[in-house]
């Protein structure tokens, strides 16, 4: 995962072609969101940021609440689709 987290254009294209794989499986875009919300519980617990963008995604994480943090989640999956 280090490997994946070193580079945020690394980390967006990695996300991209997980959403990507997932939606040609037939799974919904809120499910989708939900699991993104999950990994992004799971990076702020488990994991440092490896650069800048991650630490200020990190800084936003930790001062939203749950719904905030969903907010988030949607906004990455997003990102993640367009590139």
């Amino acid at each position: 995962m280090s490997t994946v987290l070193s580079s945020f254009d690394t980390w967006k294209k990695f996300l991209g072609d997980r959403v990507d794989a997932a939606k040609k499986m037939g799974i919904n875009e809120e499910t989708i969101s939900k699991l993104a919300f999950e990994i992004g519980e799971f990076l702020d617990n488990k994991v440092d940021p490896q650069n800048d963008e991650e630490r200020v995604l990190k800084e936003l994480w930790d001062v939203g609440d749950e719904s905030e943090r969903k907010t988030i989640a949607r906004l990455m999956v997003k990102l993640a689709d367009r590139h």
